[in-house]
């Protein structure tokens, strides 16, 4: 009988034993399938990053030798109908004061002042030979030198700027922004990197120091090149019945009131409270990118420099600028 008993409890430690054994296994499969599945994504992302670095030098010397190449000594006589103006509209230049508008005013159509039958500049056609939506390059100096594409907004979030898989995307302008103009609203989107590609150099904005050494972006498109300076940082959400909401197509839309309100709500939404005047007829800049909230994004805005304005006396606006007392 005591035989029987110690049978049976040997035969129950023993399948505890062989429980807890495949228990142990498991544990250790699965660790190591999460290991290897890390070093994979790990793997991935480095090789991304790389090859991104990889694409962008190779367009930042195309770019280089574009922009050096001498234009040509002579000019074709230019046949072409140009593009034509808003009825009764007359064209409104970006000069020292902006005019100031009221009720239900329409901004009128704008040409681009030296090329008024937007053809794509010598620099942009060497450029467009390594991917034709290249449409624009954007430069703060010693924080990015990217290419800016355009197709949709969905094409570049997992490309290259030569159209190849890579995590890291790639900087894009908006699908509903036509060149064909000047535009008054220009929207580049961008992934917030960690190790600082695309729009990962956004997140340093959020220090003021930072702000006032790099207060100046050069975004230039096909059509013609263009510098601006930033007015606004912030975080906006993307849901409509928030109190930080941002409708885009207010800012985009060529209604006064409309712009009037988009500009003031991007005021309203920085960090920093400056001097710098922004009116619905300035040609706004506004950089994008998501932030640890999906349902937010965090948003710089610049507004063109105007006609007869100097970078010195910007720089004396932004370098009054605080952080604001929440």
């Amino acid at each position: 009988m005591k035989n029987r008993r110690l049978n049976r409890k040997n035969r129950a430690r023993n399948y505890f034993k062989q429980q807890k054994m495949w228990l142990v296994w498991l544990g250790l499969g699965l660790l190591a399938a999460v290991f290897i599945f890390c070093a994979f994504k790990i793997g991935e992302y480095a090789g991304g990053y790389l090859a991104s670095r990889r694409v962008s030098q190779q367009l930042q010397q195309v770019n280089r030798e574009a922009k050096n190449t001498p234009a040509p000594s002579y000019v074709p006589q230019v046949t072409e109908t140009p593009v034509p103006e808003a009825a009764e509209a007359t064209p409104v230049p970006f000069g020292t004061v902006a005019p100031q508008y009221s009720g239900s005013s329409i901004l009128p159509v704008v040409q681009y002042p030296q090329n008024k039958y937007a053809h794509v500049s010598d620099r942009f056609r060497k450029l467009q030979q390594q991917n034709k939506d290249i449409i624009g390059w954007l430069t703060i100096p010693g924080v990015v030198d990217e290419a800016v594409v355009q197709r949709d907004n969905e094409y570049y979030l997992r490309r290259d700027y030569l159209g190849f898989h890579n995590q890291n995307g790639a900087i894009f302008l908006d699908e509903n922004c036509t060149l064909k103009t000047r535009p008054y609203t220009l929207v580049l989107y961008g992934h917030n990197m960690k190790t600082g590609a695309m729009f990962g150099f956004m997140r340093h904005y959020d220090t003021l120091g930072y702000y006032q050494m790099h207060p100046f972006v050069t975004f230039d498109t096909a059509f013609e090149d263009g510098t601006y300076v930033i007015f606004a940082v912030g975080t906006i959400s993307t849901r409509s019945y928030d109190r930080d909401y941002l409708d885009l197509a207010k800012l985009s839309s060529s209604t006064v009131s409309w712009r009037q309100e988009a500009i003031r709500a991007l005021q309203n939404h920085s960090m920093y409270t400056n001097t710098i005047d922004v009116q619905p007829s300035d040609q706004i800049l506004l950089m994008m990118t998501c932030v640890a909230d999906d349902t937010e994004r965090q948003v710089i805005a610049a507004r063109r420099i105007r006609d007869g304005e100097t970078e010195d006396a910007l720089t004396e606006r932004v370098m009054r600028t605080r952080t604001k007392a929440y």
